[in-house]
């Protein structure tokens, strides 16, 4: 999307958005390359077992026919949610096409989520199918007699074995794909018809379903190109380790890439290892990356990785939070670039980037808004601040790349903006020349590993624990992870607290929730500090940590 030109000022003032009244996803990302270059590679997926495997865009439109047909033979029907909570690979990816096709609305859901966060996401959405594994099967078993809308859930490795018996009620994926017609007429869907549901975490209450149209994608464009210093090029080869669960995997990786033809390079780390990662982009032959700075600062820990990995980058890009000029200047010595930044949030993503292509980089600075989208800083009227004013950062409405509104949540919505402004909840500082500098965030969510976490859930788990009474958490600086969880917990009366205890409460929220959610952690408190109408006072807390 981005037009040609030497300088982010001309790129800026040449761009113009191309978004058609009628435009499906699927069609776009493989479909359309699937006709002018059928044998074009798109995805290589590094199994678990070392072995790989190679799909082409031919490959790509045939398997998501053949599933698309599957779901509607199952009475998966136009605008029936689908999740799919799988980790990276070759089945996640054509599923989203396949539902993308028939005209339903993907919710990608994280392989880490324990039952109570799944069954609240998907009894929130009305899932009518979900995709998974075994692990996600035996978790959907112990909760779908509490999912009435859920009717069929498909399970990708039925055929492995290595699992023991699906739970009762699975259908095999692979079985039903490959008995099915290749042959699907994509639904016309328009650009603003619904496509996705990704659920983000706030500071009170339950996740929030961030409702996306079909042009999400095409929004995502001119952040997607300018972060990577001018996208694609020739040679080009994209991987994350971002899970494609998360808008940044998705969206930022998967998805624009094939909008381009670009091969993607899919992989699941059980546990990401830095040396292993130079490993694959040599391996593969990586030329573009996303890596959250808590994958950047665990492969800094590895010692003169060019000496043992021929790796070649064009370029780097990364998100979620903001990079010191340590980390920048380890970059240009490691990768022989410079990393280039870029800001957004589930609800409106990839709304700011540096690159250094386009513009001077200027550490701790996130970026300039990406061309298309009018990002400022602004007061709590929607008035445009002057340069270098602490204010909330926001951007106006009509966007390609803004959310629908949160899903059956119209007050929520509401609250998202101010007249014509979508606040992103974030305070910052722009100078003259439309740099913008992060300040910090306007409410407590946690940023962990580059993970948006939302309080509410956290503490709603620790009340389930029989031990607790009370609890609040927040976010507290940590040297990877940018900030730990950490609970402030009131006990029932005649617990006493031992390290068997602090275990136990942490085991109940990674398998309730999330393994990156649990608190790392735990202070006792005999009460927790409150407002007159029953609110926690959180900066009181964070406070007492520092």
């Amino acid at each position: 999307m981005l037009p040609e030109g030497d300088s982010y000022e001309a790129v800026r003032d040449r761009f113009v958005w191309r978004v058609p009244d009628r435009y499906n996803i699927a069609v776009d990302v493989c479909d359309r390359w699937a006709d002018a270059d059928p044998q074009r590679l798109a995805l290589i997926h590094k199994r678990r077992d070392g072995g790989v495997e190679e799909y082409r865009f031919a490959d790509l439109r045939a398997r998501s026919n053949r599933f698309a047909n599957v779901l509607v033979g199952q009475g998966v029907a136009r605008g029936d949610r689908v999740g799919i909570l799988l980790p990276q690979a070759p089945e996640t990816a054509i599923s989203h096409l396949s539902v993308c096709k028939m005209g339903g609305v993907a919710v990608p859901l994280f392989a880490l989520f324990g039952v109570e966060a799944l069954e609240y996401r998907l009894a929130n959405c009305g899932a009518r199918a979900v995709v998974t594994d075994a692990v996600g099967a035996a978790k959907i078993a112990a909760i779908r007699d509490r999912l009435p809308d859920l009717r069929a859930v498909f399970r990708i490795d039925m055929a492995d074995g290595e699992d023991g018996p699906a739970p009762e009620g699975c259908l095999d994926w692979h079985a039903l794909t490959d008995a099915a017609s290749d042959v699907f007429a994509p639904v016309d869907t328009a650009a603003d018809d619904p496509a996705i549901i990704i659920y983000t975490s706030g500071t009170t209450g339950q996740p929030k379903g961030a409702l996306h149209a079909h042009r999400v994608l095409l929004g995502h464009l001119p952040g997607v190109e300018m972060s990577h210093d001018g996208f694609p090029q020739a040679g080009d080869r994209i991987w994350t380790p971002a899970d494609w669960a998360w808008i940044g995997g998705l969206l930022d990786v998967l998805l624009p890439a094939w909008h381009h033809g670009v091969t993607v390079v899919s992989h699941r780390f059980e546990k990401f290892d830095g040396e292993a990662a130079f490993r694959l982009l040599a391996d593969f032959q990586v030329r573009n990356a996303f890596l959250p700075p808590t994958a950047l600062k665990m492969m800094r820990a590895v010692n003169d990785p060019a000496s043992r990995h021929a790796y070649r980058m064009r370029s780097v890009a990364s998100g979620g939070e903001t990079l010191g000029a340590e980390l920048l200047e380890w970059g240009r010595q490691t990768f022989g670039l410079t990393i280039n930044e870029f800001y957004g949030q589930t609800e409106c993503n990839m709304l700011v980037s540096s690159s250094a292509r386009f513009m001077p980089p200027k550490p701790g600075i996130m970026g300039r808004p990406a061309p298309g989208h009018d990002v400022a800083v602004i007061d709590g009227q929607g008035n445009r601040l002057p340069p270098y004013s602490l204010g909330l950062i926001a951007v106006r409405r009509p966007d390609p790349v803004m959310f629908l509104g949160y899903w059956n949540n119209p007050t929520a919505t509401a609250a998202k903006f101010i007249g014509d402004w979508l606040i992103t909840g974030d305070q910052g500082e722009m100078d003259e020349e439309g740099y913008i500098r992060f300040v910090g965030r306007d409410d407590d969510v946690i940023t962990s590993a580059g993970y948006r976490i939302g309080p509410g859930e956290i503490e709603d788990c620790l009340i389930g624990h029989p031990a607790v009474r009370m609890a609040a958490v927040v976010g507290v600086p940590d040297p990877l992870r940018t900030e730990i969880v950490k609970a402030f917990i009131v006990l029932q009366d005649g617990v006493e607290v031992d390290d068997a205890l602090v275990a136990s409460i942490q085991e109940h929220v990674k398998t309730r929730l999330a393994a990156h959610e649990y608190p790392r952690a735990i202070a006792f408190l005999d009460s927790l500090p409150m407002t007159t109408t029953g609110k926690i006072i959180r900066r009181e807390l964070r406070e007492r940590t520092q």
